[in-house]
């Protein structure tokens, strides 16, 4: 009954994130460790013992960059040969499907033991017994105490423990230097500086802003750094704050110095607008560092602290690993506690563009020694996480929504954050 009542809650939560997406064809790709070898001869004598089975443990990611998915397979084949007890297989959904997929692993008895999620999300599954609670199994678990508090809540409920921050991240202002030299523009560092520049930048093919906002989490992990830097508050989206923060978009949009086409990009297509030279400033985080120096060397490029209104601001991103309630919960705490150890997670995490989560290496020269690195870490003071908050994925879904509205047009923006603003406190009462 549980499972039942459980399903039925996913699905509703995916419906109303979803709408209008097609279903996932369920192809996955997969990297897997060595496999084991088989039995051993009989004897008339004696048959030896055939070895232990090893424990199967399945891992669900959705990151659509290559070079990060090949990063992954990695980890998961060092720690397969580093050990003999468990074996981890790693599969992808793409991103936009991955939590029907879920809902339809649910429904089917047909869950991974692991998941990689996205930090906001984590919390809601938890509060629907997707995740399991592992805080006896790490109540003696030394590293937990290296956490930083913000990742580290993110992965509790009730003060119970659901998982363990994989990394953490924001969002900054990347700018094109030559496009911005040649047009005779500063870095923006405010709104009304930001409207200035984006507008003379704009032509020839080329717009002045590019973000993503798409109806998704995407779009509302976009959309944050503007209510807040205006002082606002998601769950007060109709308050003069938030109306105000469309009204930026809005504009933008109207006088062509951003795209309409935003609604349809996810972070990775901003990106690629970007190193085609066809935006001239986007906001982005810092996994896509790694992505531009090799695939566009020649690039001039860098970063600053997103635009301010009121106040400097942005949003704290990252993933989580999530443990999924089954069989191998203990069999996937071993493989956690193993990939989140420093000598390994030092060896990965920045290849991802992310942060770590613990504070014993977030000072490490890897990461505070890198300029371009340095303003994303000076951003994180600024930044706010997303909840945590048992209904945040149906806050975030009606903010993606009425950012879309916004932007298409088909609505204003006071008459969106009205109409978003009620979906809100339904969901929260």
């Amino acid at each position: 009954m549980k499972r039942v009542i459980a399903f039925l809650m996913v699905s509703m939560l995916v419906l109303g994130l979803f709408a209008g997406c097609g279903s996932s064809n369920g192809t996955a790709s997969s990297s897997t460790g060595p496999q084991s070898s088989g039995g051993s001869a009989a004897s008339e004598v004696s048959t030896p013992a055939a070895p232990a089975e090893k424990a199967k443990v399945t891992l669900w990611y959705y990151w659509e960059n290559k070079d990060h998915q090949q990063i992954l397979t990695d980890i998961v084949k060092q720690y397969n040969t580093s050990q003999n007890e468990v074996e981890v297989t790693n599969e992808y959904y793409p991103f936009a499907d991955f939590k029907k997929v879920l809902s339809i692993g649910l429904a089917a008895s047909k869950l991974p033991d692991l998941v990689l999620i996205d930090n906001p999300d984590h919390a809601a599954y938890a509060a629907m017994g997707l995740f399991a609670d592992i805080t006896d199994k790490i109540k003696d678990w030394p590293d937990k105490e290296q956490y930083f508090e913000g990742p580290w809540k993110s992965c509790t409920l009730d003060g119970k423990v659901y998982g363990i921050p994989f990394g953490s991240n924001d969002l900054a202002l990347y700018y094109n230097e030559d496009m911005l030299n040649k047009a005779g523009v500063k870095p923006p560092q405010t709104w009304d500086e930001l409207r200035a520049a984006a507008k003379k930048l704009t032509g020839n093919g080329v717009t002045g802003l590019g973000v993503s906002a798409p109806k998704t989490e995407e779009g509302t992990f976009q959309f944050m750094p503007w209510i807040l830097s205006a002082g606002g508050d998601l769950t007060k989206i109709n308050s003069p704050e938030g109306i105000k923060s469309f009204t930026m978009i809005s504009d933008l949009v109207k006088d062509g110095s951003m795209s309409k086409e935003v609604m349809n990009w996810v972070q990775s297509d901003v990106l690629k607008q970007f190193m085609a030279g066809k935006i001239a400033m986007m906001f982005n985080g810092p996994w896509q560092v790694p992505t531009l120096q090799k695939d566009a060397p020649d690039l001039k490029w860098n970063v600053t602290l997103i635009p301010k209104d009121k106040q400097y601001a942005s949003v704290l991103g990252g993933e989580n690993w999530g443990v999924v309630n089954g069989k191998n919960v203990d069999a996937t705490v071993k493989f956690l506690k193993y990939v989140t150890q420093v000598d390994v997670l030092k060896g990965y995490i920045g290849k991802f563009g992310y942060f770590p989560s613990r504070k014993d290496l977030a000072s490490d020269p890897q990461f505070t020694g890198d300029p371009i690195y340095k303003v994303f870490i000076d951003e994180l003071q600024y930044a706010q996480p997303r909840g945590p908050h048992p209904k945040w994925p149906e806050l975030s879904n009606a903010v993606s929504q009425a950012l879309q509205e916004v932007i298409a047009g088909v609505k204003t923006p006071e008459a969106a954050a009205k109409d978003a603003q009620e979906k809100i406190d339904k969901a929260i009462k």
